[in-house]
């Protein structure tokens, strides 16, 4: 029994140094114009919405609500199109125009210029950034390493059955660099 009781320890405490690794280092050069928003899919729809959140089995599902023209989005989406393919085998993303998808404004409370959310089996997936506001990223993240780190953690934590993941990195004091 103390046997288990270690084993189950470690096997939780390598889950939490995994949260921490960081993914290879390696960049890849993309066409400028290859980056924007219309490289990814699009939601057109509430339906849509809820279809893509409630069809994925085995993959986080990270969405980006916002408007394409808007230069927050066009910087989130940048960084999702990047780590896109490097994550595919445990995130799928998709983006909505919540001008076009009006249906989950109040719901989500859509009110910044650039949310990003995650989602596994049907499931929001919450996470502690340090912010307060654990429901969302609401600013674009533009470092692809730490967004790959990120969606590694949520990924993890999913597969766990927790709803509430800890980021790797304390965004409290993101405004004061």
């Amino acid at each position: 029994n103390t046997t288990e009781n270690q084993w189950t320890e470690n096997v939780q405490n390598f889950s939490s140094l995994l949260c921490f690794f960081v993914s290879s280092q390696e960049t890849t050069k993309t066409n400028k114009q290859d980056t924007m928003s219309y490289m990814l899919p699009h939601l057109t729809s509430g339906y849509a919405v809820d279809q893509a959140i409630v069809a994925e089995e085995e993959r986080v599902v990270v969405i980006r609500f916002g408007h394409d023209w808007d230069p927050e989005c066009m910087k989130m989406d940048e960084v999702l199109y990047a780590v896109a393919d490097k994550t595919k085998n445990y995130a799928v993303y998709y983006v909505v125009d919540i001008t076009e998808v009006p249906d989950f404004n109040k719901m989500y409370e859509l009110y910044d210029p650039v949310t990003v959310m995650f989602f596994f089996r049907n499931k929001h997936m919450m996470v502690d950034l340090g912010t307060g506001n654990n429901n969302k990223i609401n600013w674009a993240l533009t470092d692809k390493e730490e967004f790959i780190t990120l969606v590694e953690c949520v990924y993890l934590g999913a597969r766990k059955g927790k709803g509430l993941v800890i980021s790797p990195k304390d965004y409290s004091t993101k405004y004061k660099y």
